[in-house]
């Protein structure tokens, strides 16, 4: 799959994160389109924010005793989910045709099926396989690269199917019971079980492309094919789409952590995806470091909260409002082992008060649209000044 680096900006640099391995879940062993090697991705950045101890006790017990069991859990879902097989090659083109395998849900009676853009990118044809072992052709009708989306469409006349119930993944809680369908190395229809083991990860792949935010993480055992599968709550809700496991191995297979794009991110951007378009997301494009009392101490700077900008990216909308990095270049700040000074601190954007990358980058999705203009507060060697900067697209190469 496509987890990314830097939650505004650029490139997985050394002096900023902790790295671990992230890798795709998409097909059966061998490859085939859309299948991806291991990569690196950040490590997490936020979590949500605790209820009181009444309220989460009551609610436990409201969900405990709503919960179903996991074989009504997956009579009811097992319906909504196909089998997905991309193929790219063949035809014209001399090189051999390849297949991947992933897994999708049917989100309406028109035949609409969410998965992972990982899943279905490049492929020359598609086909779906439902639940009772129908076959049919589909093709691809909108998608959101930068959270890993996919929506593609079958006619499913003459089939007698159900859509999937979408939850709010924002109700869920660390603990709670959820069970994950799909078709992992090309095992149809497989139900596994496991718990939410973190909420509001941020995860990326690097080489400046755009993170995904508020991803799910759990221990339900997830493997190659499970991508662009749902996550479900033990009420038979779809609360994630099924997307990519830890790999410190380098094995492609399961260790306990995995992650899921959120569902309430799904229902943002998939009436977008449902009308054929091509989602896309404001870049600002900087790589930058929270401030701790510890940067501050170690770059000098004047101020104990904000966004310390580390790289700028060339020719991004950062670039052209004259911002300023640490370091002159990714590959400049690869190679280093320790933060200088001479970065912009970034103290707020539009008038609000921002202590954090992710809470930039946040802020810029939420409430921005490509071609956007934003105003920064920003401190440059211990002055405040005022930038404006008009936001681009994500480049489709990073």
């Amino acid at each position: 799959m496509r987890i990314r680096f830097m939650a505004v900006g650029l490139a997985a640099v050394a002096v900023l994160a902790a790295i671990v391995g992230i890798t795709a879940i998409l097909a059966w062993p061998g490859g085939g389109a859309g299948s991806t090697p291991a990569t690196d991705g950040s490590m997490p950045v936020a979590n949500s924010s605790r209820k009181s101890s009444d309220s989460t006790s009551s609610d436990q017990l409201s969900q405990s005793s709503a919960c179903l069991s996991a074989a009504d859990v997956y009579d009811q879902v097992r319906p909504t989910v196909v089998e997905i097989t991309s193929t790219s090659g063949g035809g014209n083109c001399p090189a051999p045709r390849a297949q991947g395998t992933g897994s999708g849900i049917i989100i309406d009676d028109q035949g609409s099926i969410l998965t992972n853009e990982h899943v279905v990118a490049g492929a020359n044809s598609l086909e779906v396989k439902l639940a009772n072992g129908t076959t049919l052709s589909a093709h691809a009708l909108g998608s959101d690269p930068g959270d890993d989306l996919a929506v593609i469409r079958a006619d499913l006349s003459g089939n007698s199917v159900t859509s999937a119930t979408l939850g709010d993944s924002d109700s869920i809680r660390v603990g709670d019971p959820v069970l994950a369908i799909g078709n992992p190395f090309g095992l149809e229809g497989t139900l596994t079980q496991g718990i939410v083991s973190a909420t509001g990860r941020t995860f990326s792949e690097g080489g400046g492309t755009r993170p995904i935010r508020n991803m799910i993480q759990t221990d339900a055992p997830v493997n190659p094919g499970n991508s662009g599968g749902p996550l479900i709550d033990c009420q038979a809700r779809v609360i994630g789409i099924n997307t990519a496991l830890d790999n410190p191995t380098g094995s492609n297979v399961n260790v306990g952590v995995a992650f899921a794009v959120s569902v309430n991110t799904v229902k943002k951007f998939v009436p977008d995806m449902l009308a054929g378009r091509t989602v896309s997301h404001p870049w600002l494009g900087i790589a930058g470091r929270d401030i701790t009392p510890n940067v501050a101490q170690d770059v000098g700077l004047s101020v104990q909260s904000g966004v310390y900008i580390a790289v700028v990216s060339s020719s991004s909308p950062a670039q052209k409002a004259g911002l300023h990095g640490a370091f002159t270049s990714e590959s400049q700040a690869e190679q280093s082992t320790s933060l200088p000074a001479g970065g912009d601190v970034i103290t707020t954007v539009n008038g609000q008060a921002v202590s954090s990358v992710d809470q930039l980058a946040t802020y810029l999705d939420s409430n921005q649209k490509v071609g956007d203009k934003v105003t920064l507060t920003v401190i440059r060697q211990g002055n405040e000044q005022t930038v404006e900067a008009t936001l681009a697209e994500w480049p489709s190469a990073q």
